[in-house]
């Protein structure tokens, strides 16, 4: 069973929940931020590694908002949390 998944946690439930809405074209599902990751708000969406660039592509373009979504890859098999850049 794969391990690694990818997740994007928020500063604050607002960006998460606009997150949500702005990214529902994807294969999405809003979670609870995974204890490896640090963040203020406890809500994180889960994504595909298919989706990974149009992602980015996405959040990037929110200019003035985009610092607040962190992107991560979570490999829990090897205990490996790696920070995205966006």
């Amino acid at each position: 069973m794969k391990k690694e998944k990818y997740v994007i946690a928020f500063q604050s439930t607002q960006y998460a929940m606009k997150a949500e809405k702005e990214l529902k074209k994807h294969d999405i599902q809003m979670i609870p931020t995974p204890r490896e990751i640090t963040a203020s708000c406890g809500l994180s969406i889960l994504f595909k590694k298919e989706d990974l660039d149009s992602i980015k592509e996405q959040i990037a373009q929110w200019h003035d908002d985009s610092h607040m979504a962190e992107m991560y890859r979570v490999d829990q098999e090897k205990n490996i949390v790696e920070r995205l850049n966006i």
